[in-house]
């Protein structure tokens, strides 16, 4: 009975401290502003387009700013296509289906093969690593014509 209560005991002690060390690994993370958003401003969702698409970044509740500038409630945007989010516990990775906006570009436009693709927008802090909580849009589908 004594061996059990020992092992409650440094059981409880460890989810605490592990508990304590899972908070103190996001102390690193920017916060984001209280009802920051990230969207759409074009495409809409289910539009069909043709040629290249030109592709508009909104955000409320937050500024943007250039990457490497550290300006508190402000941030970038990336463009996340036919892929979901990537961990927003780290930094974004930079391909063809994370494209980063480091200058703080607001709007981009898109050479896409005729197909269906989806979007997604997803703002982080100077180091591209996403914000405390998350800001991301809705993902959005959109489809490409000849």
């Amino acid at each position: 009975m004594r061996r059990m209560k020992v092992t409650m005991f440094l059981s409880s002690l460890m989810a605490g401290f592990i508990a304590g060390h899972a908070i103190a690994e996001d102390e690193w993370r920017t916060k984001s502003a209280p009802n920051a958003e990230v969207y759409f401003i074009s495409p809409a969702d289910g539009d069909v387009v043709s040629g290249a698409v030109t592709v508009r970044f909104g955000l409320r509740g937050m500024g943007v700013a250039p990457a490497g500038l550290e300006k508190a409630n402000t941030g970038h945007h990336h463009l996340i296509v036919d892929v979901p989010l990537p961990a927003l516990d780290e930094n974004i990775p930079a391909d063809e289906h994370h494209i980063h906006f480091g200058g703080g570009q607001t709007e981009t436009t898109l050479e896409l093969a005729p197909g269906q693709y989806t979007l997604q927008l997803l703002l982080a802090d100077m180091n591209h690593v996403p914000h405390l909580p998350a800001i991301f849009s809705k993902r959005i589908t959109i489809t490409v014509t000849e």
